[in-house]
């Protein structure tokens, strides 16, 4: 059965492109971290570190990292009009830095042994857009 209403329009983060140009330009993990400061709501930068942990085999370091990028995300996509539920296109640029930390996030949880949370994690982003799924895998 199809369903006839219409689903949530889809969130759109707006850009941040100060944090942005900096973090393109952070050769380190030093520099990535100096944005993450001066940017603490920018979850791209947050989702850059705990990928950078995850590289390093450090699942703990990665997991607080990624846990900060998806709840500075988290706000945003309120900010900006997302009741919990509802696409988060991974097109949209903007968007990438939220639903980059929510993988991470995942990955590291697995690595911890909190499966719930990993399940949890790659469900929400798979619900957020399958086209991330596909491209952080």
């Amino acid at each position: 059965m199809q369903n006839l209403l219409p689903g949530p329009e889809p969130t759109l983060l707006p850009a941040e492109p100060r944090a942005a140009d900096l973090l393109a330009k952070a050769d380190s993990e030093e520099a990535v971290k100096a944005v993450a400061a001066q940017f603490p709501s920018y979850s791209a930068a947050w989702a850059r570190l705990a990928e950078l942990a995850l590289g390093a085999s450090e699942p703990v370091t990665a997991y607080a990292y990624a846990r900060t990028g998806y709840h500075r995300g988290l706000d945003q996509l309120r900010r900006n009009g997302w009741r919990g539920h509802g696409p988060v296109p991974w097109a949209h640029e903007p968007n990438q830095g939220f639903l980059r930390a929510l993988n991470a996030l995942g990955v590291a949880a697995g690595q911890i042994g909190e499966a719930e949370e990993a399940e949890r994690c790659a469900t929400f982003l798979r619900d957020s857009d399958p086209a991330a799924a596909s491209a952080l895998s």
